[in-house]
């Protein structure tokens, strides 16, 4: 009989720990052993399972992470850049594994790979499958089609998101780069006014969009001469991200120190 994985949550109150909490509570190889929130948070205290809206666990929500039950297995993080990095130090130090969905880390990047170096780590600005399978449309369609054709990617979010591009977003770009040959950060341009000139073939635009409450909608467009390729993907719910969250931390328990990401998990390397 396989033994079930044992997960925390950091962000426990949150719109995306909320959603952990409740698709955990009906995954039959996971099992929720605790959570935390902010120590401001008025969540904290809070049953979990109560704070989700699924009825009561028995587990009451901690204000650190430095209160969680010792036994987990996998922290899962979808918090903000901070908090992560508090937390990547802290499962460094008891060598507790991670999956990190955090976006908007930029440079603190070299600390979960430094990490890495004594823990298993999942590291990914989107954890949905079916982003993560367009990411390797993308890579495949770069290649292709080559510098004939102009890259634009298209993002929109709802309006609480703090980060802009997403981190999904700026990942396809990096991609793309990569399969290009080119370097994102000399290559990006982020949005466009006024009178701009032609065209640089090379470039690779972003525009974002912010409003209402959508979920995640993410394009990337090539276009050429006479045609378009367009590669979508569209997210109803957070289940999505969730679902990708917890098939990477049980993918996770028997992986050695290291970092990795989604297409680790999906076997699309």
């Amino acid at each position: 009989m396989s033994t079930k994985t044992k997960v925390a949550i950091a962000g426990a109150g949150g719109r995306m720990g909320r959603t952990l909490v409740e698709l955990i509570n009906e995954h039959p190889e996971i099992v929720l052993c605790d959570g935390f929130d902010h120590p401001d948070a008025p969540i904290v205290g809070t049953d979990i399972g109560l704070a989700a809206g699924i009825g009561k666990l028995g587990i009451p929500i901690k204000s650190n992470i430095h209160a969680l039950d010792a036994s987990y297995d996998v922290l899962i993080d979808f918090t903000l850049p901070e908090s992560t990095m508090s937390n990547v130090a802290a499962c460094r130090a008891a060598g507790k594994r991670m999956v990190i969905g955090t976006t908007g880390i930029g440079a603190a990047r070299a600390t979960i790979d430094a990490a890495g170096e004594d823990i298993p780590i999942v590291f990914a600005p989107n954890m949905s499958v079916g982003v993560n399978l367009c990411f390797k449309l993308a890579e495949l369609a770069a290649r292709a089609l080559g510098d004939d054709f102009d890259v634009e990617i298209i993002e929109a979010h709802h309006r609480n998101k703090v980060d802009a591009p997403s981190g999904t977003a700026v990942r396809l770009g990096e991609i793309i780069a990569d399969a290009l040959n080119r370097d994102i950060d000399s290559c990006a341009v982020y949005g466009r006014e006024g009178r701009t000139g032609v065209r640089d073939r090379k470039t690779i635009g972003f525009e974002t969009i912010r409003g209402g409450d959508i979920v995640g909608d993410h394009t990337v467009l090539f276009a050429g001469a006479g045609e378009r390729i367009e590669i979508t993907h569209k997210a109803s719910s957070r289940m999505t991200f969730a679902g990708g969250a917890l098939r990477a931390a049980s993918w996770l328990v028997d992986r050695p120190n290291g970092v990795y990401d989604m297409q680790d998990v999906l076997s699309l390397r």
